[in-house]
């Protein structure tokens, strides 16, 4: 027969791996805020620092900070005797009225102290945005994916460097290309930085349509290879998708880095400072200047904005086609397939012993 304490060893390796929503009646309010409870009540006791205002002395400002904390203090406590809670206890659950008590109350400091509403505004929107945050971090399990492909981080390396070298030949005829001519440089070099950095999370945003085109199928396919039953639902699904764009985002990150890394080497040692004479190219903001085997190398701010913008133009390229390439496709699906498929055939495990455990409890 099933134990609580079995159950719970299968629920642990569903957060591991960044699938929380594999655990049946995963709840908000029990689950996901209570885990945040540590940050949750130490942004809330930071904010009694709204009572305070820069044109006051320090004893008024420590005796604002003091009230604010009454205030924050007395209103969770009389939440606590509303909800039928010990007194001074801290929340076990935060449910909707607990949530709004700590968007709400802590923004009321600056309109009692001061009235500033403007203030009261400001400091709400961050609570629910803090919110928000917490339960897409907690709730999605980003933490837990982010983590074990920290942990695999090895293996991921090996296989996208692996992909890249089997890419390379294609990834050169056009990459070398582009570097090697002045139009390529002199867009970039009179681009900001931030420029880049937002082509960059365009082209993810692109990459990223591709897989949810595409994701749907391949996890049907392998939702019936494993006989995962019951079906997952929509909210685990999603879950799942998150968890699989997260792997993904950290393969073309390393195929991306590799790209700009080789592309700053290949022009310190290919572009001289002669040559951006030539091409009417300025270094940039900085430059640095060293010599060797007698040859002398430059190191530019504009040297790093185009071997970025290479690397932007490779990585969407890689992450295309991983969905498309049948090649890169199995590298990439069939490489987490046989970890789906134990991560389904666990659910099939805990599912049927979570049934025994509450059959258990009803006699």
């Amino acid at each position: 027969m099933g134990t609580p304490a079995e159950l719970a060893r299968y629920e642990q390796r569903f957060r591991r791996a960044g699938l929380p929503l594999f655990i049946e009646d995963f709840s908000p309010t029990h689950d996901i805020f209570t885990r945040a409870t540590p940050l949750l009540g130490l942004v809330f006791l930071a904010e009694m620092l709204g009572a305070t205002s820069f044109k006051w002395p320090f004893w008024v400002n420590l005796l604002a900070v003091l009230g604010g904390l009454a205030v924050l203090i007395a209103g969770f406590a009389l939440l606590n005797k509303l909800r039928g809670r010990p007194f001074w206890s801290l929340p076990t659950r935060f449910g909707i009225p607990e949530l709004a008590t700590f968007v709400l109350l802590p923004a009321l400091l600056p309109v009692l102290s001061e009235f500033q509403f403007r203030q009261f505004l400001g400091v709400a929107a961050g609570n629910l945005l803090l919110i928000g945050l917490v339960y897409a971090v907690v709730g999605y399990g980003l933490i837990g994916t982010t983590i074990g492909g920290l942990l695999r981080l090895g293996t991921e390396l090996a296989g996208s460097v692996a992909s890249l070298v089997r890419a390379l030949p294609l990834l050169l005829v056009f990459s070398l290309v582009l570097f090697m001519t002045a139009d390529m440089w002199q867009v970039f070099a009179g681009m900001p930085a931030a420029f880049i950095g937002f082509v960059a999370i365009a082209f993810a945003l692109i990459s990223n349509l591709f897989l949810i085109l595409r994701l749907p199928q391949e996890l049907d396919r392998i939702e019936r290879d494993a006989k995962s039953e019951p079906p997952l639902r929509k909210i685990q699904r999603l879950n799942l998708s998150i968890s699989l764009m997260i792997r993904q985002w950290m393969q073309v990150l390393v195929v991306s880095s590799g790209v700009g890394l080789f592309f700053v080497a290949f022009g310190l040692l290919a572009i001289s400072r002669h040559v951006y004479e030539l091409w009417g190219i300025s270094p940039g903001s900085w430059s640095h200047q060293f010599v060797l085997l007698d040859h002398p190398l430059l190191l530019s701010a504009t040297l790093v904005k185009v071997a970025s913008g290479i690397a932007v133009f490779t990585g969407l390229y890689y992450s295309i086609s991983l969905m498309t390439d049948a090649t890169y496709r199995a590298e990439f699906l069939d490489a987490i397939s046989a970890e789906l498929r134990e991560l389904f055939t666990d659910r099939i495990r805990y599912l049927a012993l979570r049934a025994e455990v509450l059959e258990e409890t009803r006699n």
